[in-house]
């Protein structure tokens, strides 16, 4: 897959183009969180599709160069036993939260970050935290550009060979009511060379009502606001990246 993502990038743009995205979609190829014709873009372009489950694929989004591209669903698998470790480190049945996803939904984002001359001028990947449950990560290639915000300063992440990294998104900050909080993070750029990501987000089923689990109450407040799914992700498509902010607007007080 590694191989496939640095092939479809090497592609003439207007063959890349083939596989953009329509107006007011999401899947495709293209920019994410596009709010106004005046905002300053990420120096990026990236290839967005929904993986899972099979039926809300869209063929006509799914490259068809080079000819071995393919996806694996075992991506999903591994989330799944995530989230169920995760649970039971809360005190929680396995299945408390992992039971949400059996038929819940995985969209990948394939990053790519050219090489900017003046880097410090631009950002890869504006500052926020993901909307979904877990994010799986994964490095392309040897250029690093991952940080996370942490007391105040940002710290690189160094990929680990062979490993993933796995982001906390803010639905699992928000069913655990904050005993899990989501991080911030952004993706810097290389003044000489080309970076390129995987990111894999798990969400849970369409119907899942987004709001702390009762578990997580029984001797505090809640902390944040129940929603359906559907209005929490359009509230956060339609906002800005600017760090966790969208997370606030999810907040009782």
């Amino acid at each position: 897959m590694k191989a496939n993502i640095q092939q479809f990038f090497q592609l003439p743009a207007e063959t890349k183009k083939r596989f953009a995205q329509e107006q007011g979609q999401l899947e495709g190829y293209g920019q994410l969180f596009v709010v106004s014709e005046d905002q300053k873009l990420d120096w990026a372009d990236m290839l967005f599709l929904y993986t899972q489950p099979p039926e809300m694929r869209n063929a006509k989004f799914w490259p068809d160069q080079p000819a071995t591209f393919r996806y694996s669903g075992a991506v999903k698998d591994l989330s799944d036993s995530l989230l169920a470790t995760m649970a039971k480190n809360l005190g929680l049945k396995r299945e408390a939260i992992a039971d949400k996803c059996i038929h819940g939904m995985q969209k990948v984002r394939i990053n790519y970050y050219p090489p900017c001359a003046q880097a410090e001028k631009v950002v890869g990947l504006s500052p926020h935290s993901d909307a979904n449950l877990l994010t799986l990560v994964l490095q392309v290639n040897h250029v690093q550009g991952l940080q996370i915000k942490r007391n105040g300063s940002w710290l690189p992440v160094k990929p680990v060979s062979g490993a993933f990294v796995v982001n906390i998104g803010d639905m699992f900050e928000v069913l655990t009511n904050g005993r899990y909080r989501s991080i911030e993070h952004r993706a810097v750029v290389d003044p000489k060379e080309e970076r390129l990501s995987i990111a894999a987000f798990q969400f849970p089923d369409i119907h899942t009502m987004i709001g702390p689990l009762k578990e997580m109450t029984g001797h505090e407040d809640d902390a944040y606001k129940t929603s359906d799914l559907e209005s929490f992700m359009k509230i956060f498509f339609a906002t800005k990246l600017e760090g966790k902010n969208f997370l606030e607007q999810m907040k009782l007080n």
